[in-house]
């Protein structure tokens, strides 16, 4: 268990760090990828986990030499997504540190995911209760690595940069905190990897 006791505030990721969701959407990728014709490279899409799903669809579009309409294929991958509709479970090490630190420290979630799905997420998963804040691709300018996602997170709990520490799963999540002037705890496989 990491000791948190220098910052006022936690930033949770929600896909992969406190939610174990990552397979479903590798799924949905899938399933979309085959729809439009791009070939699917599992460890590519994996590597993206918190970009918004419209930023992947341009993506796929650059890597592959594909003119897909962005929402179109951000459409076809939510309702693939929504479809399987699988037992979401809560990522034990992260929902420790969070019991741990209920009232202590402030907390908040700073997704990749769009505003329906991590609400709806949260709520099916009882975690909504337990944050002050929300932040989604749908409320910010530019999603991850950017480093607004964390940023408007601080800024809704009354807190610094300095003030907080992230909880990541993706190397493009761990570059969001550090553009955000924020440490990162990384998440790998569902274990908290504690700083050596």
């Amino acid at each position: 268990m990491p000791d948190l006791s220098r910052y006022k505030g936690i930033v949770f990721d929600m896909d992969g760090t406190l939610i174990d969701s990552m397979g479903s959407h590798a799924i949905a990728w899938q399933k979309t990828c085959e729809h439009f014709g791009y070939p699917y490279d599992k460890e590519y899409i994996h590597a993206l986990g918190g970009v918004p799903t419209r930023e992947i669809a341009k993506l796929l579009n650059e890597k592959y030499g594909q003119n897909h309409d962005l929402d179109k294929v951000s459409e076809v991958k939510r309702q693939a997504w929504l479809a399987l509709d699988d037992d979401l479970t809560v990522i034990e090490d992260t929902f420790k540190v969070m019991q741990r630190y209920k009232g202590v420290l402030k907390m908040g979630i700073g997704t990749g995911s769009e505003r329906d799905n991590a609400i709806r997420m949260l709520t099916r998963t009882g975690l909504l209760d337990r944050v002050e804040t929300v932040v989604t691709s749908s409320d910010v300018k530019n999603g991850k690595p950017d480093g607004e996602t964390f940023l408007t997170v601080a800024k809704n709990m009354g807190l610094s940069a300095s003030e907080c520490v992230v909880f990541e799963d993706t190397d493009i999540g761990r570059q969001a905190a550090k553009n955000a002037g924020m440490d990162c705890i990384m998440v790998i496989d569902g274990k908290i990897e504690l700083p050596a």
